[in-house]
């Protein structure tokens, strides 16, 4: 007798519990016009009931999967459910919100499809604790996990404080000019211009003018003054990247700029004051340079008052899936797509690879996987060919077994690096001696007996 009194409940059971949850809950018909919308859905969106039901599901959401890869549109053409996908929507107040949306079928009891519902969850709070988390890996454009580079992160706020000139060393695409960049962030003279120049790209005539600026009548169509990038960054920071490339000559010019804080316009009389911090990059070894007579002595140490040295991203691969993630969701963002990631063995593939471009290659690789993805995630097929096959040393395992392997490498170089010396390997990667022991049994990594900090070789 209970059982009829059952049946008739249902609707409305069913109503209160999709009314109670905070997850979104939204159903379409075959023709994708919304059939009904949960409060839940009514509070994430800000669009009412009212407003949403009747109208097609891309007009409510304005998803960045809804003209390319729609998980409901894949479940309804398909058959399948899809769980756990990753977008954002935005709300009637313009605002983008990241959500996790799983799809499935909307069947009558008789099995005849009647369209297909979502649920959806508003991951805001997430987010925003996971970009807290994140921003301790962070500083101004630049991410990394490494010990090498958070060492380096440490100290950059007392460099960038201080004003003083900054030599910046490392192979290129390591991100030279992002960390000039942060430096300059970082410093009082944040609010002023920050100007890079490629002294390597131009001759010595041109690399003057564009330095200096010139004066009306310094030569030929030279009618009106130009102010140069000394001027320009007046108060700020100019980047003299590549310096290692300049002329000796013009090595005698920066000299006096650097010596005297002062510079003459190409046709000038008179001088006018640098008034700009420099900040020095270069690829090239300059003490190298300096033994060949290629590079001067004195101006080196002028531009060396404080030496800063970027890894190679082949001695950071821990970082790799981080960098990763970020250039994925800059592309999702400017080309309004929803890739999730990196698999598995596209991951393992990247990390065996030594990278020689560095940082720059590595965005050209996931822009290039990024194109050729049709689904929401990379996979090994997307990657170049020139990547290599399957002897992979990282194996194909977890992520968290691959940075394991990252992580166990790094430490193994960092004590090579130092003769086996434990406490001066911790120093290397930013660790504290008790930390990089626990490491050491943790990882399982196999240490010789003698140690570098002594003669009997004992700890």
């Amino acid at each position: 007798m209970n059982s009829p009194k059952k049946r008739d409940d249902e609707p409305k059971t069913t109503e209160i519990i999709l009314e109670s949850i905070s997850d979104g809950v939204f159903t379409v018909d075959p023709h994708w016009r919304i059939m009904s919308f949960n409060r839940a859905a009514e509070i994430i969106t800000g669009v009412s009931r009212e407003e949403a039901v009747g109208k097609f599901c891309w007009e409510v959401f304005r998803s960045n999967m809804c003209e390319g890869d729609c998980a409901l549109r894949r479940t309804m053409e398909m058959g399948k459910p899809c769980v756990s996908t990753s977008t954002s929507i935005v709300s009637s107040a313009r605002k983008k919100i990241p959500i996790i949306a799983s799809t499935s079928l909307l069947k009558d009891k008789k099995g005849n499809l009647l369209g297909g519902v979502e649920v959806f969850r508003d991951l805001s709070l997430v987010e925003q604790l996971r970009k807290e988390l994140d921003s301790r890996f962070q500083i101004g454009d630049m991410v990394s996990r490494s010990p090498l580079m958070q060492k380096l992160f440490q100290i950059l706020p007392q460099v960038a404080d201080s004003l003083s000139t900054v030599l910046v060393q490392g192979e290129t695409g390591t991100g030279k000019e992002l960390l000039s960049r942060a430096i300059h962030d970082l410093s009082p003279c944040k609010n002023k211009p920050f100007v890079a120049l490629n002294c390597g790209a131009l001759p010595d005539t041109l690399l003057e003018s564009e330095l200096f600026g010139y004066k009306a009548g310094a030569f030929t169509n030279a009618t009106r003054d130009k102010p140069g990038l000394f001027a320009s960054a007046r108060g700020g920071t100019i980047l003299l990247d590549e310096i290692g490339d300049v002329s000796p000559a013009f090595q005698v010019r920066l000299l006096r700029v650097l010596e005297q804080g002062e510079y003459k316009p190409l046709g000038a009389v008179k001088t006018e004051k640098a008034e700009a911090r420099i900040i020095a990059a270069t690829n090239k070894d300059l003490t190298g340079l300096i033994q060949e007579g290629r590079f001067r002595r004195d101006l080196y140490y002028r531009i060396n008052v404080v030496q800063l040295t970027l890894p190679p991203l082949r001695e950071r691969k821990e970082d790799l899936p981080l960098l990763a993630e970020r250039f994925i969701a800059r592309l999702n963002s400017k080309r309004n797509r929803a890739i999730a990631g990196v698999d598995r063995e596209a991951l393992a593939r990247l990390m065996a690879y030594d990278f020689p471009g560095n940082i720059r290659e590595l965005e050209n690789i996931i822009e290039h996987a990024f194109v050729l993805c049709q689904n929401t995630v990379i996979r090994k097929e997307h990657l170049p060919s020139g990547l290599g096959e399957a002897s992979l040393p990282w194996g194909s395992g977890s992520l968290e077994d691959i940075l394991k392997t990252a992580e166990a490498r790094a430490i193994q170089d960092a004590l090579k690096h130092n003769n086996y010396n434990r406490l001066a390997a911790a120093k290397e990667l930013g660790l504290h001696k008790s930390t990089l022991f626990r490491k050491i049994h943790k990882l399982g990594i196999t240490l010789p007996e003698i140690d570098g900090r002594s003669e009997k070789g004992r700890d």
